[in-house]
């Protein structure tokens, strides 16, 4: 039965899952309005046409991005907040980040995590030019970490892996070593570790 009543949010929200799961090209006007169960015609009157209801998902992404509030009792834990709800983000919608970034938006896109941290990095008393190196190096932490994961993500099988390349009867000076780097990568302990030790770092007070 062919829906009768319909929203932009709902036509928006039915077009970011399908771009979600399967990347922009999945999306088509009529495999849309199929999965909302409704004409062709009706998708139209909501959103425009394809490229329209496109820059539409773009502008939602942004927003949605933007939504970022940092949460801990010192600004390093909040730091620590933003920069694990940013990976999330990032990770939950590669497809619809990758179109803002097509249209040039990153920029703008990453402005309210950027703010946010400023003002921690304020609260931590860093002021200037490194405070400014503090932000972007948190970010590029952030973002870095989220692109390699995806490298790992999408990569072949590897053969050997890695857990085959460290025997501990070889490792001599460190046996333990060999065996932790033999078990598989825990991603978000060793994101959460790597933003502490670079967070602490950029907050220390120099001499």
């Amino acid at each position: 039965m062919t829906r009768t009543t319909l929203t932009r949010a709902e036509v928006l929200d039915a077009a970011a899952s399908l771009v979600k799961q399967h990347g922009p090209a999945s999306l088509t006007m009529r495999k849309l309005a199929a999965e909302l169960g409704t004409a062709v015609t009706s998708i139209y009157w909501h959103v425009g046409n394809r490229e329209s209801l496109l820059d539409a998902l773009v502008e939602r992404t942004v927003e949605e991005m933007g939504a970022i509030r940092p949460v801990g009792r010192n600004p390093g834990d909040r730091i620590l907040s933003v920069a694990r709800t940013l990976r999330r983000e990032l990770r939950e919608r590669p497809h619809l980040i990758a179109m803002v970034h097509e249209r040039g938006l990153t920029d703008r896109m990453f402005l309210p995590a950027q703010q946010a941290l400023v003002h921690e990095v304020h609260a931590a008393g860093l002021r200037g030019a490194r405070a400014a190196d503090a932000v972007r190096a948190i970010q590029f932490q952030i973002i870095g970490f989220v692109l390699l994961e995806r490298n790992r993500e999408r990569s072949p099988a590897q053969s050997p892996a890695e857990g085959d390349l460290w025997d501990p009867a070889d490792a001599l000076h460190d046996p333990p070593l060999a065996r932790a780097l033999a078990r598989p990568v825990d991603p978000e302990r060793l994101f959460q570790l790597s933003v502490r030790a670079l967070v602490k770092a950029l907050l220390t007070p120099t001499g």
